[in-house]
C-alpha cells in the first residue's frame, strides 16, 4: 500500500509540475510545439550520421523542455534565411538552432536566452608557435561566416589592439568554409564560436590551436513570436525547472558545453 501511495504521489507531482506551467490555448490543444532547426551546427544541432537522427545539445533540450511542458516537439527543418520569415508567417512556434540573440532581431522574435558564448580565434596545429597571444593576429588574414556578429566583433578588437597594422577580415560562407580556408592556407586565422569550437577540435584532433579567450559575449537564444507572451513566459519557466532538476547541467556535460552555461533563463522581446 505504501508503494502505491509513494507511486501515486510521484505521479501528481509530475502532473503538477507539467500544468502548472499555462501554454497559449491553441498550442495546448495541438499538444505540440512546432520548432525550426537546422542541423548543420554540431554540437547543438546535427544528424547523427550513423542512424541520420536529429541530435545535439538543442535537440536534447528542445525534447526535454516538451517533456517539462507536456507536449510534443515538432520539429520543422528549414534553411537559414527562412528563420524570421517562418516566425513572422507563423509556420513555426519557435527557433531553437544555436541562434543568436541580436538586438535587431527584436522586431520579429522575443528571445528566450538559454546559453553564453563568444567569438575565438583559432590557426592550424602546426602554426600554433607563430600564434602565441592575439596580438599575433594583427596585419594576418582572418576568415568567419559573414551571416554572424564575427566580422563586426572582429573589426571592433582589431581596432582596439592593432592601431595601424588591422587584421585583414576575409568574409566565408559559413564556419565550415573558414576552417577549408585554414586547412588550405588562404587564411591565417579563424574565428568560431566557442561553443562549437572543442567540440569541431575533438573530432579534427591535432588540427587547430586555439588562441587566446573569447573576446565578446553574446547570448543563444529560442527565438519566439514577440507577441506570444505566454508562450516566452512558459518557456522561460520550463527551462528554470530544468536548470533547478539538473538536466540543463547534465546537458552542458554531455556535450561539452559546461563553461557556456547560465544560471537563469531570461527574456528579450521586441516591441
Amino acid at each position: 500500500m505504501m508503494r502505491v501511495l509513494v507511486a501515486a504521489a510521484l505521479v501528481c507531482a509530475t502532473t503538477a509540475s507539467v500544468m502548472a506551467i499555462e501554454l497559449p490555448p491553441e498550442i495546448a490543444k495541438r499538444g505540440s510545439i512546432k520548432v525550426a532547426v537546422v542541423p548543420n551546427y554540431p554540437p547543438m544541432e546535427f544528424r547523427d550520421p550513423a542512424t541520420n537522427a536529429l541530435s545535439g545539445f538543442d535537440v536534447d533540450l528542445g525534447e526535454a523542455l516538451g517533456r517539462k511542458l507536456g507536449v510534443k516537439i515538432e520539429w520543422q527543418e528549414t534553411s537559414f534565411a527562412e528563420f524570421m520569415p517562418s516566425i513572422s508567417t507563423g509556420r513555426v512556434d519557435a527557433i531553437l538552432s544555436g541562434f543568436t540573440d541580436y538586438a535587431s532581431r527584436h522586431e520579429i522574435a522575443s528571445f528566450v536566452d538559454y546559453l553564453r558564448s563568444g567569438p575565438k580565434f583559432f590557426v592550424q596545429q602546426s602554426r600554433a608557435a607563430e600564434f602565441k597571444d592575439m596580438a599575433a593576429l594583427c596585419g594576418k588574414k582572418v576568415g568567419a561566416s559573414r551571416r554572424t556578429m564575427f566580422p563586426a566583433e572582429i573589426a571592433a578588437w582589431s581596432e582596439k589592439n592593432c592601431g595601424s597594422n588591422p587584421i585583414q577580415f576575409v568574409g566565408t560562407d559559413g564556419s565550415a568554409d573558414a576552417r577549408t580556408q585554414l586547412r588550405q592556407g588562404r587564411i591565417d586565422a579563424a574565428v568560431q564560436g566557442n561553443e562549437t569550437l572543442p567540440y569541431i577540435m575533438d573530432l579534427e584532433p591535432g588540427t587547430y590551436a586555439p588562441v587566446g579567450d573569447a573576446f565578446a559575449t553574446q547570448f543563444t537564444g529560442i527565438a519566439l513570436p514577440v507577441k506570444e507572451k505566454a508562450l516566452q513566459q512558459a518557456i522561460v519557466e520550463a527551462i528554470d525547472a530544468l536548470i533547478a532538476d539538473g538536466t540543463y547541467r547534465a546537458l552542458l556535460a554531455k556535450w561539452k558545453l559546461n563553461d557556456n552555461g547560465i544560471e537563469k533563463a531570461t527574456i528579450n522581446a521586441g516591441q
